[in-house]
C-alpha cells in the first residue's frame, strides 16, 4: 500500500499518569508480522518513529515524530507503542531497566516465549479465517478479554490472603474487560458467532488462555502484561488493516445498537481503561460501521499503552483517581495499600512481615 502524501509533525507527550513513569516510552504498536495474508491483510505503511528527549530534572517528556497519513482524504495519526519482538534497551521502554545480567536474560526469555505463543495463535487464525473477518474478530475478542479476568482472579486471591491491596489495578482491569466485552457483543451482533465451530474454537482457546495467564501472572506479572500487550497489538494491527481495506463498504452500513450505546452513553468505564489520557478527553463519533471499527482499533491502542505501563511494577493508576486526587480530598476513605509482585514475592513479604490486624 503506498502513501499518497505525508506530513511530519512533532508533539510533546508526558509520561503516563504516574510519578514513577519517568522511564516509560512508547516505541512501536505493531509487534507481530502476520504471515500468509490475503485480501485485506496487506502490509500497511510504516513511517512513524519516536525519539525521547530528557528535560533536566523536570518530569521527562517524550518527543514523538508522527506521520500524518492521507488516504482517500483521511488523515490518520497513530501513536506507536514499542515492538514486543525487539528487546527493550535501557531507558527506552516501559519495563524497568534490568538490574543484572540474569534479570536481563529472564526478560528476554519471557518475551521470547510470549512472541512464540502469540505467533502460534496468529498462524492458526490466519489459516482458518483468511477470508472471514467477522468470525475472526469474534474469536479474537473472546480471547482478548481473558487476561483481565485472570489478572483480577489472582489479585483477588492475593487480597484474600492479605498480601496485596491496590484498588486502581482492579478498577482498570475491570474497565478493560468491560471494553473487550462490548467489542465481543458488537461482533456477535454482526454475526461473527453464527457458526458453532467458531464458538467452540473461541471458548476452547479462551479456557486454555485463562489458566496459562493465571499461572504466568502469579509467576511473573511483567511477563503476563507483556503477553497481553502482544495480543492487543495484534488486534490493533488487524483492525487497522481491515478498516483501510473495507472503508467504503463499512461507511455504507449502520452502526450496531450495542456500539452506539457503549460509545455514547455512560462513559465512566470507557474512560477508566485509558490510563494514558485524562477522563473525558476522548469522545467517539459513531455514525456508521466504519466509525465503530475505527473506535475498536483505537481502543486496542489504549489497551497496549495500559499493558505497557503495567510492566513497570506499581506504575498503573486509575485516570479518575489520578486526576481527581480523591484520596487527598477525603483521606478517611482511602484504602490501605499493601503491595507485592508475583506469588513468590508475596509469600516472602508475608513471612518476613505478616499483616497486622487493624483496630
Amino acid at each position: 500500500m503506498s502513501l499518497s502524501s505525508y506530513m511530519g509533525s512533532k508533539v510533546l507527550l508526558p509520561a503516563p499518569f504516574s510519578p514513577k513513569a519517568n522511564n516509560f516510552v512508547f516505541s512501536s504498536l505493531f509487534p507481530v508480522s502476520l504471515k500468509g495474508h490475503r485480501s485485506w491483510r496487506s502490509s500497511f505503511p510504516n513511517g512513524i518513529d519516536l525519539q525521547s528527549q530528557a528535560s533536566g530534572n523536570r518530569k521527562r517528556l517524550f518527543q514523538v515524530r508522527a506521520t500524518t497519513v492521507k488516504q482517500d482524504e483521511e488523515k490518520l495519526v497513530v501513536e506507536k507503542s514499542f515492538d514486543p519482538k525487539a528487546f527493550p534497551e535501557e531507558g527506552t521502554s516501559g519495563v524497568s531497566p534490568p538490574s543484572s545480567d540474569l534479570e536481563k536474560w529472564i526478560i528476554k526469555m519471557e518475551q521470547s516465549t510470549n512472541i512464540f505463543l502469540t505467533d502460534s495463535v496468529i498462524n492458526i487464525l490466519d489459516s482458518l479465517y483468511h477470508d472471514r473477518p467477522y468470525p475472526r474478530f469474534y474469536v479474537l475478542e473472546t480471547i482478548a478479554r481473558v487476561p483481565y479476568f485472570a489478572f483480577m482472579s489472582v489479585l483477588h486471591m492475593y487480597e484474600s490472603f492479605g498480601w496485596w491491596r491496590k484498588a486502581d489495578y482492579l478498577k482498570v482491569h475491570f474497565a478493560e474487560s468491560w471494553n473487550e466485552m462490548h467489542h465481543l457483543l458488537i461482533m456477535e451482533e454482526l454475526g461473527g458467532n453464527s457458526f458453532w465451530l467458531d464458538r467452540l474454537l473461541a471458548t476452547s482457546v479462551a479456557f486454555i488462555y485463562y489458566w496459562v495467564t493465571v499461572f504466568m501472572y502469579a509467576l511473573s506479572p511483567r511477563m503476563a502484561y507483556h503477553f497481553s500487550e502482544c495480543v492487543e497489538s495484534h488486534a490493533f494491527e488487524t483492525y487497522e488493516k481491515f478498516t483501510k481495506a473495507e472503508k467504503e463498504k463499512l461507511e455504507k452500513l449502520p452502526a450496531p445498537q450495542v456500539a452506539v450505546k457503549y460509545y455514547t452513553e455512560d462513559l465512566y468505564l470507557f474512560d477508566e481503561f485509558q490510563t494514558s489520557r485524562p477522563p473525558n478527553s476522548r469522545r467517539p463519533k459513531i455514525e456508521n460501521l466504519y466509525d465503530v471499527f475505527i473506535n475498536i482499533r483505537d481502543d486496542e491502542a489504549e489497551h497496549c499503552k495500559t499493558m505497557k505501563a503495567c510492566q513497570t511494577h506499581g506504575n498503573l493508576h486509575s485516570p479518575h483517581t489520578y486526576w481527581s486526587n480523591a484520596s487527598e480530598d477525603d483521606p478517611g476513605c482511602s484504602v490501605p495499600t499493601v503491595d507485592c509482585e508475583g506469588i513468590v514475592d508475596c509469600i516472602k513479604k508475608a513471612v518476613a512481615d505478616p499483616p497486622k490486624p487493624q483496630v
